[in-house]
């Protein structure tokens, strides 16, 4: 172990080993080999960080507007500036390409950018004269410490998500990455520091359960944010919520994309094969299932693996279409579903095993694979399999997709195609999931519109980044006031009374 380096948490503005002398293996996938190991930090190492973030959260919450938009700015500045840096930090320990590296980035300095607008998102409103001599306004104030808690798949973006609202909100945040790929955080605390955060406001605490636990648990943080499984996402919130915690918790998904007979089967089959493959399928907003009408399934399924077949899975660094899942024991996981769906009466029109990679043999390779007419009874069809395992149900029509939508227990995203205003029009009214796209397979929100989905894809009741991050990392505070003329009513016990 010694040869290999340890990456230490972030607290109080520099590198910190902590109490714990545990650590864990940070992969490189497209290898199979060990490059580093993460500190996994104790209950006492938490209370350690934690005690530091409220120190500095007492003057972060006192500096100005201004004072945290500078610092926002020059962030934003420094991460656009070095965005190769951290991509290349991505795919060397997530595994996804560097071209879907800088899209995670992109999408994460949207988030930077619409939190630099935060005096205005903070303002509060004024009522004058709501009764004679008296005025209503409101405040919005920080919470205080709170925590972040992040997953492997997007390691920079999800971050970004959170980090950047809750700071200009005037917080302190305790950041706790997956252990799976933890050095985009260090990264990005750092940047942070450059652009002039004072020390303790950003903190980044590694760890596995121990570590999660203590953030749910510890009484001065007052807000948990978290991305991740529904199991997990769960567990997260219901722990936090007894501890008396605000809590978003966004959970898995299980994304539909319905095709019907009018759309256009091309950018259908384009659509299906970059929304289910991207990132190895290890995205909570990919279409892991193709709703389509029986009278087109044909044609779409061999458009469908016609496209797959130019796919080139390998390293990322080296310029391949799709790279490697996260880890060996997830790689199997996903396997496994191949066969289940097999064994279940499903055809696999494409098998993504024992594929021919542009990487090392023992990276943790899965090819992209097709299931056709994959049965709503199989686990392969019901589970969020998380990886680049695309289902092809056959349904009869529109009634029979919007059925099978939703009657699933995850409500994150869905997709239509079609060329018909009326069916898109009916779908986004009858969908029961929180995000919807019309001819897009992957309707994620821009900034400056919050992202989260329905049911049992999110846990609370704020989504994340937009509007509702602001209301999330923030208490509002109602003021009554009277400013008393020199002469005034004198004494009344009654209950106040508008006049």
């Amino acid at each position: 172990m010694s040869e290999v380096p340890v990456l230490d948490h972030w607290v109080g503005g520099t590198a910190w080993q902590g109490a714990s002398d545990r650590v864990a293996p940070v992969f490189d996938p497209a290898r199979g080999v060990v490059q580093r190991h993460v500190r996994l930090a104790s209950t006492s190492d938490v209370d350690a960080a934690v005690s530091t973030a409220m120190a500095a959260a007492a003057a972060w919450r006192d500096a100005s507007l201004a004072k945290r938009q500078t610092v926002m700015f020059a962030f934003r500045e420094i991460l656009n500036a070095r965005r190769d840096e951290l991509a290349r930090i991505l795919t060397s320990e997530h595994g996804k390409v560097l071209a879907d590296a800088h899209g995670e980035i992109a999408r994460g300095l949207e988030v930077v950018e619409f939190a630099c607008g935060a005096p205005h998102l903070l303002k509060g409103e004024y009522s004058e004269n709501v009764s004679t001599g008296i005025d209503v306004y409101t405040l919005h104030q920080p919470l205080g410490v709170v925590g972040v808690i992040s997953p492997f798949n997007f390691p920079a973006m999800v971050p970004l998500w959170f980090v950047p609202i809750a700071l200009m909100s005037g917080n302190a945040v305790i950041l706790k990455p997956s252990e799976k790929d933890p050095s985009a955080a260090n990264w990005i605390a750092e940047r942070f520091a450059e652009a002039g955060l004072p020390a303790g406001v950003l903190s980044v605490v590694h760890g596995d359960k121990e570590a999660v636990d203590a953030i749910l648990d510890h009484p001065d943080i007052a807000a948990v944010s978290f991305v991740g499984s529904t199991p997990i996402a769960t567990y997260i919130y219901e722990r936090a919520s007894s501890a008396g915690k605000r809590v978003q918790a966004l959970g898995g998904a299980k994304n539909h994309m319905l095709v019907l007979p009018d759309a256009d089967l091309d950018l259908a089959a384009d659509s299906a094969v970059n929304a289910g493959f991207g990132s190895a399928g290890e995205r909570c907003m990919a279409i892991s299932v193709v709703l389509a009408v029986d009278s087109i399934a044909d044609a779409l399924v061999s458009k469908i693996a016609e496209r797959m077949s130019t796919l080139r899975t390998g390293d990322g660094l080296r310029g391949c279409d799709m790279g490697p899942l996260i880890t060996e024991v997830h790689r199997d996981k996903v396997a496994a579903y191949i066969g289940i769906a097999r064994e279940d009466g499903a055809t696999v029109v494409i098998d993504g095993t024992g594929i021919e990679v542009d990487g090392e043999p023992a990276g943790f390779w899965l090819g992209p694979t097709l299931l056709d007419d994959v049965s709503t009874g199989s686990a392969a069809y019901r589970d969020e399999i998380f990886g680049p395992v695309l289902s092809v149900v056959r349904v009869a029509g529109y009634d029979d997709a919007l059925a099978l939508i939703n009657a699933s227990p995850y409500g994150n995203g869905t997709a239509i195609f079609t060329n018909d205003g009326g069916a898109a029009r009916r779908f986004q009214r009858e969908v029961t999931v929180g995000m919807v796209g019309i001819n897009v397979p992957i309707p994620v929100p821009v900034a400056y519109h919050s992202f989260g989905g329905w049911k049992a894809s999110l846990f609370g009741d704020a989504k994340a980044y937009g509007p509702q991050a602001f209301a999330f990392f923030t208490r509002e505070k109602a003021v009554t006031s009277r400013w008393l003329d020199p002469s005034h009513g004198g004494l009344n016990l009654g209950f106040p009374q508008n006049t």
